[in-house]
C-alpha cells in the first residue's frame, strides 16, 4: 500500500447485503479507505465454505449509499462473493488492500467458525491473499445495536493497516453484547475470548489465540498487539465448548 492513494477495502457478509451489520461495518471503513461492498442479495447464514456449482452466478449493481465507492450484490455465497471480487471486481493482479467480513449476528466462535458463511469469507480472502478479518457480534436479534461492534472494528482495521498481517492469516473477532457500555477493543490476539488468528498452512491449522469463552460477560482488552506466527502456548484447545452452540442464524425482522 503507497500514501499516493486511500486503501482498497473489500465488505463481505453472509447476512445479506441489506442486513445491519453490513450496512454500520461498510459505513465505518470509509473513514480508512475506499469501500467495496460485495455481498450476497439474501441471508446466506450457514453456508460454511460452499460455492456455487449448479446455477450461473450473477453480479449486480446496488445502491447501498453509507458513502461506499461502489456496492454489488451477488447471487452465491459469501465465498462466491470473494472469488467473484478477486476475479470481476479488483482482478488478481490488482487486490484491495484488505477485506472485512460482516458484522454478524450472532456468535462465529467455537466450532460455528466451521459453519460460518462470515469466517469463511475471511478465510477466503487469506487464501487470495488478502489481509482478512471476519466481525461477530453476540447478539442474534434482528434489531441488534452494532454501534459497539463498529468502534471495536475501527480499532482492529486501524491495526492492520498500520502493520500488516502475517501471510496466510486470518482474523475472528467475536464482540460481546454490550449495549450499557463502551467496549474498548484490543487490536489482536491479546485475549483468546477476543480474537483468534488462524494461519492458512499445508499442516493442520494453528490457531495464535484460541477461540474460546464466548459469554456475553467476557470484556476485550485495551492494548493492541499483533500476532506472529508463533502458537499460542496457553494449554486452552483451539476448538473448545462455547457457551453459545446452535449454528449462527440470520434473525428475521418481525
Amino acid at each position: 500500500m503507497t500514501s499516493e492513494r486511500r486503501p482498497r477495502i473489500a465488505v463481505i457478509n453472509d447476512d445479506g447485503i441489506t442486513a445491519k451489520g453490513i450496512q454500520a461495518l461498510s459505513e465505518a471503513m470509509t473513514g480508512f479507505g475506499d469501500v467495496y461492498v460485495i455481498a450476497p442479495d439474501s441471508p446466506q447464514s450457514g453456508m460454511g465454505h460452499a460455492v456455487t456449482f449448479s446455477s450461473i452466478l450473477k453480479l449486480h449493481p446496488f445502491e447501498f449509499g453509507r458513502g461506499v465507492t461502489e456496492a454489488r450484490s451477488c447471487s452465491g455465497t459469501p465465498v462466491d462473493c470473494v472469488k467473484l471480487a478477486v476475479a470481476e471486481v479488483f482482478g488478481e493482479d490488482n487486490l484491495p488492500d484488505l477485506l472485512v467480513s460482516g458484522i454478524n449476528h450472532g456468535s462465529n466462535a467455537s466450532i460455528n467458525v466451521i459453519y460460518s458463511g462470515t469466517m469463511s469469507a475471511a478465510v477466503e480472502g487469506a487464501m487470495c491473499g488478502i489481509p482478512s478479518v471476519g466481525f461477530s457480534l453476540l447478539d442474534e436479534r434482528w434489531d441488534a445495536d452494532f454501534s459497539a461492534s463498529v468502534e471495536v472494528a475501527k480499532t482492529v482495521v486501524k491495526g492492520i493497516l498500520q502493520h500488516g498481517l502475517p501471510a496466510g492469516t486470518c482474523l475472528n473477532v467475536n464482540i460481546p453484547k454490550s449495549p450499557k457500555r463502551t467496549s474498548k477493543a484490543s487490536a489482536f490476539a491479546g485475549k483468546p475470548w477476543a480474537i483468534g488468528a488462524t494461519h492458512l498452512t499445508s499442516a493442520p491449522p494453528q490457531v495464535a489465540a484460541p477461540i474460546t469463552g464466548c459469554a456475553e460477560s467476557s470484556t476485550i482488552p485495551t492494548r493492541a498487539r499483533i500476532p506472529t506466527s508463533t502458537p499460542c502456548k496457553r494449554a486452552t484447545p483451539a476448538w473448545s465448548p462455547c457457551s453459545l452452540t446452535s449454528p449462527p442464524t440470520t434473525p428475521l425482522a418481525p
